[in-house]
């Protein structure tokens, strides 16, 4: 009997409650054509079934398709219902495998996190010790879903059954052994609400140190350079730092602002992360300790929303070795943050902020997302979360967009 020729049963409900319901798991495997999902579902029509779940999956070029379903009505026998399904199976060159049981899936438990991995390339060793990690801390994977295959493998666990917090710690371990990438963000609507991603720009934005790149026309690199050693050995703070090396550059032409932004090279991957990002529905700011005669022009090029930096002062075209206005310090980019949350009308929480130093921690520690950027280790332990490899739109992976999705954006 096919499913054309059944007749449909009745369909009766049923009195018994959901739970102890009797169900029948239908899964089909094999080569993926057109015209499957729709032929499997029209075969069971004839035997009046509800639907209660269905999940499908291609891998190259391999179906598995899984409807989770009630036991036909009307008179109809489970055995009818099997010898349809395996005919019409056989005659679609499939597989199929029909399990009894009763219920739906169990509940899933309290505590719900999406888990991202990026791996260049993810190893079955890594992809094994997170695993083991997540279930060692109590939680349950759910699903597991791929984002990205390209420049970097990126998969997302839905886990349910421990906390987001415990779980970030023991897994930001278990990365650093087996040299991955994760981030682990609470499950909830409020991760595709609208967001704010605040960057960084020397070493993160763009792939150059402006301040260097000023220095080199001045003539005075290598006294900028040991002045920025001796700010990461701990001997002077951003500002006095920032203070001592603008004091190099007084005398400098302020024209030779044109040919350093000629200069700048954005980092691999970030046109394609504020494109996306814009494309989305989300807002993008950058805070830097360096210079508005940079930044306003990336704020243009790049069409951001937000830009904030120190200002080289200028007295009859030349620099005068002074900034003016505000330092943009440590302090300073989280402070920023929070202003540019405030006036984009997006809750703290839902902000993400991106940095490589250790002058970005603050942001980093104050957004509801950090995450250090090719950083330093005392950044990298110190942030929700890091990515290690040269590219700033894998980042996007870490928000749960899909590679597809990214490619859809810059079609639009």
């Amino acid at each position: 009997m096919t499913a054309s020729q059944a007749t449909p049963p009745s369909s009766v409900p049923s009195s018994t409650p959901p739970s102890e319901d009797p169900t029948l798991l239908v899964k089909i495997f094999g080569r993926d054509r057109p015209g499957i999902t729709a032929g499997l579902f029209d075969t069971l029509a004839a035997y009046a079934v509800d639907v209660v779940d269905i999940e499908q999956l291609v891998t190259r070029g391999r179906i598995t398709l899984c409807a989770l379903v009630t036991a036909p009505r009307g008179g109809a026998t489970e055995g009818e219902l099997r010898a349809t399904v395996h005919g019409w199976a056989e005659s679609m060159k499939l597989e199929a495998e029909i399990i009894s049981g009763t219920g739906d899936n169990r509940p899933r438990a309290a505590g719900r996190s999406h888990v991202t991995v990026l791996g260049h390339p993810l190893t079955a060793e890594s992809t094994s010790a997170i695993a083991a990690c997540i279930t060692a801390g109590g939680g349950n994977i759910d699903r597991i879903f791929r984002l990205a295959k390209y420049p970097v493998t990126a998969v997302e666990f839905d886990v349910s059954g421990t906390g987001t917090e415990a779980l970030r710690t023991a897994l930001a371990l278990e990365a650093a052994r087996h040299g991955v990438d994760v981030a682990v963000v609470a499950s909830g609507l409020q991760r595709r609400a609208q967001r704010l991603v605040v960057m960084d720009v020397d070493s993160t934005l763009i792939q150059d140190e402006v301040i260097e790149l000023f220095a080199r026309h001045a003539g005075c690199e290598p006294e900028v350079a040991e002045v920025t050693a001796r700010a990461m050995r701990g001997e002077l703070d951003f500002a006095q730092s920032l203070h001592a090396r603008v004091e190099l550059l007084a005398g400098l032409d302020a024209s030779v602002a044109e040919r350093v932004r000629k200069e700048i090279r954005l980092t691999p991957g970030a046109r394609t992360l504020v494109r996306t990002l814009k494309r989305l529905g989300y807002q993008v700011g950058v805070v830097s300790g360096g210079f508005t005669q940079v930044t306003d022009a990336l704020r243009e090029e790049l069409g951001l929303d937000f830009a904030s930096a120190n200002t080289l002062e200028v007295v009859d075209g030349r620099f005068t070795g002074r900034v003016t206005g505000e330092i943009v310090d440590r302090a300073g980019k989280a402070r920023l943050l929070r202003r540019f949350a405030e006036e984009a009308g997006v809750p703290l929480a839902q902000t993400v902020a991106i940095g490589d130093g250790a002058n970005d921690l603050d942001m980093l520690n104050a957004a509801g997302l950090g995450v250090a950027f090719n950083a330093k280790p005392v950044v990298r332990e110190a942030a929700h979360t890091a990515v290690n490899v040269p590219f700033l739109d894998t980042v996007l992976y870490l928000l749960g967009i899909t590679r597809e999705e990214v490619e859809a954006a810059q079609l639009c």
